[in-house]
């Protein structure tokens, strides 16, 4: 049986405990006065610094350790948070995981940089004569403390040694260890807890420092503390009152998840809890490594293709059992299929959350003021969209920023605010995520848009195009209406970037904008890349997949209605004209056309297309599979599966034959 890697299991709960930290200090920006924040960021540095002394990361819990009294004066009163404490604590929260990655490196002189920072915006917030505590009183005060951990604090990843640390950091201080209850050695496990301790501390703290030393495990352990020379009834208040043997109360979850592996938080040994419901919550959640899901997903595919070819097999067969067998078959892959899709599915919060510390930051280096908004974080998208959506909007949002909004005095002097605002949304249509990045700026000039692009070729003088055909000309490789070039923007590389990346998602991108009022851009996206349900169609002796989510409609066209369309290539449709592609002439099939076609109308939010096709087949459960290089640049096609057969079929490109279809309409309408 293999052991996960404890160091790797560190870095990811690290990673997350920064994630924690950073938001907590960017909620805290907004609010300085947020006391819960205050505490949230301190609980997360305390978590932080304890486990990378855990396990072995030295220079983590000696660097994170500053950061933490820090906060830990913050919570205390003694300074007050300020904005300067919050980005010199973010500088230190990207040093700090530079020191999960790379514990080995050559860090001393950045650390020692972000120290200063960190000294002084402290310094900064402390009135002449702070630097003691406000309140300290004149004498010492005398604590007794006994305490003991679970039995099996050990073995969930609590060491005892840092908390011990922490209360010899309190003030001097006599540590007597109770090993009375160790049992004989054939007894002993060897990863359980058996040894209690009985603490005498004099400190100048007063009795609440004793609780935020063991303030992760309070509910978990049994603690004493009682003040010398005060009565015992008085000062002696137990952290967690046990409850009979007979009734053991449920143990309440902690508010930042330990670096550790999950747990439950389990009671005091007087009163241990049945081992069956440790186990249960211990299981709730797994940690699974991405690429196990990838290749899970990739057998599912194979079973999905499997399935249906023993579903054609069933059908061209007379044996009932057979047929049983394969209704079966069909369900069980279909369940596993859809369990495993939402094994995949993230929601967008994840991607949404890391555009707050760009925005914050994007408004130092700019200068501007910018208020980022988030709408529909809930919405889940495939693992693999959200992955390669990242970049992309890391060019648009620092796009908006930096071209969009305008300065607080330009911004004043229109009238508006002094904040810019920029709105982060998704929301699901269909089988697409919409993310909508808008902002309240400037908007495109297209005037500009329009005079940069004839004066590198894109257009000829005059042409006659479209707000969405000009907007769209933003994304070409090189094309850049900045008059300056900073370090965020202006040379011309990035949009080109969005736009191959979304179309290497099979997405679409839509741009509007209003001069003075602001821009708005829409990426359309698929919910998945692995598995979709598609429309399976028959041009000529070929067949392809039209994508089922993109599908609005299905109608039959005659011979009759064939021959009044042609050389105009439109189909009337309540009321209104659709442009249609003859898909045997696109892929100059040389057969004849069938008695009866079909018209398959698609779409792509407001624009419509049909597709005429010989013979529709029925829905395909579709397993996405790459084109080769050879083909990457056939924009017809998004990909290919294999069907039940065994043959190959072409998955249709709808965003490129949307777009092509128009192209013909806005042709023809011209030539009309």
């Amino acid at each position: 049986m293999s052991f996960p890697d404890p160091i790797a299991v560190f870095r990811t709960e690290a990673a997350e405990l920064l994630e924690q930290i950073e938001a907590g200090l960017l909620d805290l920006n907004v609010n300085l006065g947020d006391k819960d924040q205050v505490d949230a960021v301190f609980r997360g540095l305390h978590t932080l610094k304890g486990s990378g002394a855990m396990f072995g990361f030295d220079a983590l819990a000696a660097f994170t350790h500053h950061c933490e009294t820090a906060f830990d004066r913050v919570r205390k009163g003694e300074v007050p948070a300020t904005q300067e404490l919050v980005t010199a604590v973010l500088e230190a929260k990207d040093h700090m995981r530079a020191l999960v990655d790379t514990p080995n490196g050559d860090h001393e002189a950045t650390g020692e940089a972000l120290l200063a920072n960190l000294r002084a915006a402290v310094d900064g917030a402390n009135s002449p004569g702070a630097g003691s505590p406000a309140k300290a009183a004149p004498g010492q005060n005398h604590f007794k403390i006994r305490f003991s951990l679970p039995q099996n604090a050990m073995a969930n990843g609590t060491n005892p040694l840092p908390l011990l640390d922490e209360l010899r950091e309190l003030g001097e201080c006599t540590i007597v260890a109770d090993r009375s209850a160790i049992p004989s050695l054939d007894l002993l496990a060897p990863t359980d807890l058996y040894i209690s301790w009985e603490v005498e501390l004099l400190t100048t703290q007063p009795r609440s420092a004793i609780d935020d030393v063991f303030i992760f495990v309070m509910d978990e352990m049994q603690l004493d503390v009682v003040t010398v020379d005060v009565p015992v009834a008085a000062a002696k208040t137990p952290a967690r009152t046990e409850a009979p043997a007979a009734a053991p109360q449920p143990a309440q979850p902690v508010a930042v998840a330990p670096v550790a592996a999950p747990q439950a938080a389990a009671p005091a040994p007087i009163a241990p809890a049945p081992v069956e419901a440790k186990q249960n919550k211990a299981s709730e959640n797994v940690r699974v490594p991405a690429e196990k899901l990838d290749e899970l997903m990739d057998r599912v595919g194979e079973l999905v293709i499997a399935q249906s070819r023993l579903s054609q097999l069933a059908g061209g067969s007379g044996d009932l059992q057979l047929r049983a067998v394969s209704e079966d078959v069909e369900r069980l892959s279909g369940e596993l299929r859809d369990t495993m899709m939402i094994l995949r599915m993230v929601p967008v919060a994840h991607l949404f959350s890391r555009f707050r510390r760009l925005v914050h930051d994007l408004s130092h280096e700019t200068g501007k003021t910018i208020e980022l908004v988030t709408e529909g974080e809930t919405t889940e998208v495939d693992k693999s969209v959200i992955e390669r959506l990242a970049d992309p909007l890391v060019h648009l949002v620092r796009n908006s920023c930096d071209h969009g909004l305008e300065t607080p005095e330009e911004r004043l002097a229109a009238g508006k605010s002094e904040a810019g605002h920029i709105l982060l949304s998704a929301r699901q249509q269909g089988g697409e995520v919409i993310i909508t990045i808008k902002d309240d700026g400037r908007g495109i000039n297209k005037e500009r848009v329009r005079a940069k692009a004839e004066s590198s070729g894109l257009i000829a003088p005059n042409a006659n195009l479209t707000d969405q055909e000009l907007y769209q000309l933003i994304f070409q490789p090189g094309f850049s209406t900045a008059q300056t070039v900073t370090n965020l923007s202006g040379r011309g590389v990035g949009m080109d970037v969005v736009k191959r990346t979304i179309d290497a998602l099979r997405g679409t991108i839509n741009v509007a904008s209003h001069p003075g009022k602001g821009s708005e851009i829409s990426l359309a996206i698929p919910l998945t890349l692995a598995i979709i349900d598609g429309l399976l169609v028959r041009v000529g002796a070929g067949r392809y997949v039209i994508p089922l989510s993109a599908v609005e409609e299905c109608l039959e066209l005659s011979i009759e209605e064939d021959m009044r369309s042609r050389g105009r290539s439109f189909i009337s449709l309540r009321d209104s004209l659709v442009p249609f592609l003859r898909l045997r002439d696109l892929f100059r099939t040389g057969t004849k056309p069938d008695p009866f076609q079909k018209v398959v109308v698609i779409s792509t939010g407001s624009e419509r297309v049909g597709l005429v096709v010989d013979q529709i087949i029925g829905d395909h459960q579709t397993v996405i599979k790459g084109m080769s290089k050879l083909h990457h640049d056939v924009a017809t096609f998004s990909g290919a599966t294999i069907l039940g057969d065994g043959d190959v079929a072409l998955i249709l490109d709808v965003g490129h034959l949307v777009a092509e279809g128009q192209q013909q309409e806005a042709h023809l309408r011209a030539a009309g």
